[in-house]
């Protein structure tokens, strides 16, 4: 049974920067407050009008064809992480494969939080397992500033918006792909972290947006706390189960939520500095959107048999942590 890598990676951000000092003259707030708290200076948001999830979708996906020298006819089928669609229906998957005149591909949305990265990549293992397609595209797109209520100090910081896409193909090597994953939810967490309106418990009315309800509703220390135990847990479940000790690991991606976060799951897993990709900084919390996006980053530096383990907790409460080995030589 042929096993699943990736075989290519791009991503996409937004010009429009919004950075800590225009950001304090929009709500109360400063740039020590921010960068203390979550390590965040900017954050990057589209602007366009008319122009949603799709939009950042469709020019990591362009960038992955081209990079990658695929035809667009060439492409299985287009699987979107994402918890900011253009539309509650049709998907925004559909949108993008239209846009990138994927002819032949099936399309759909996997909406898993923060985490829709790692569980996008597990269905597309499963895919190429069972021998159902031969090149799948993986895109993470997340227009967070729609969601995102720039009167709430608490919030607002956090979030910007970014596209990530990897291109998924079989390999008859051993040696590289999709290892192994684990992925877990619990109910319990609804409360924590949500939109509250706008879905058919609580309709969009006139009372749900003067409320302001239509935006992220985060309790901090209940993510927090949640986020370290179980992006931990499940790595180093994951871990165990491989056999992998820090030494043997060459790098740590996890989900890009917070540093204080970030710097709690690698302190706590006794991994050192070096090997824990950080790009928050820069980019802020882009949801589903942040691992991909990292990782385009630092491919340079990724070499063909380097061990990558990544880690992501979302709403729901959703969490998983996947075990691959980088499958590219760098250029």
């Amino acid at each position: 049974m042929a096993n699943a890598f990736i075989s290519g990676i791009a991503s996409y951000v937004p010009d429009d920067i919004l950075d800590n000092e225009m950001l304090s003259k929009m709500v109360d707030t400063n740039d020590e407050w921010i960068t203390t708290r979550v390590g965040i200076k900017e954050r990057r948001i589209l602007h366009a009008k008319g122009e949603g999830s799709s939009f950042l979708g469709q020019k990591a996906v362009e960038k992955l064809l081209a990079s990658t020298g695929t035809s667009p006819e060439e492409v299985d089928l287009l699987i979107c992480a994402t918890s900011n669609p253009d539309y509650r229906f049709p998907s925004t998957a559909s949108v993008i494969a239209h846009r990138c005149g994927l002819s032949r591909a099936y399309a759909y949305d996997i909406q898993a939080a923060c985490a829709g990265f790692i569980v996008t990549l597990q269905a597309a293992r499963a895919y190429i397992q069972g021998g159902l397609y031969k090149k799948i595209i993986v895109v993470a797109a997340e227009k967070m500033s729609s969601m995102t209520n720039y009167e709430d100090r608490a919030t607002c910081p956090l979030f910007g918006d970014a596209a990530g896409a990897v291109m998924i193909e079989p390999t008859d090597d051993p040696a590289i792909g999709i290892i192994d994953a684990e992925c877990h939810i619990d109910g319990t967490g609804l409360p924590h972290l949500l939109m509250k309106a706008g879905g058919s418990v609580l309709p969009a009315s006139h009372e749900t947006v003067d409320a302001n309800e239509h935006f992220i509703y985060q309790e901090g220390r209940a993510v927090y706390k949640h986020a370290v135990r179980d992006m931990f847990s499940s790595t180093l479940s994951v871990m165990q189960r491989n056999g992998l000790t820090v030494d043997e690991v060459d790098y740590l991606v996890p989900h890009q939520a917070n540093l204080r976060i970030i710097e709690a799951v690698g302190g706590r897993l006794k991994f050192p500095a070096e090997k824990v990709l950080v790009n928050i900084q820069h980019y802020g919390n882009t949801s589903a959107a942040s691992i991909p996006l990292c990782l385009d980053e630092y491919k340079n530096r990724l070499k063909k048999g380097d061990k990558i383990v990544m880690t992501a907790f979302g709403a729901g409460f959703t969490w998983g942590a996947l075990y691959l080995v980088w499958g590219i030589d760098p250029k």
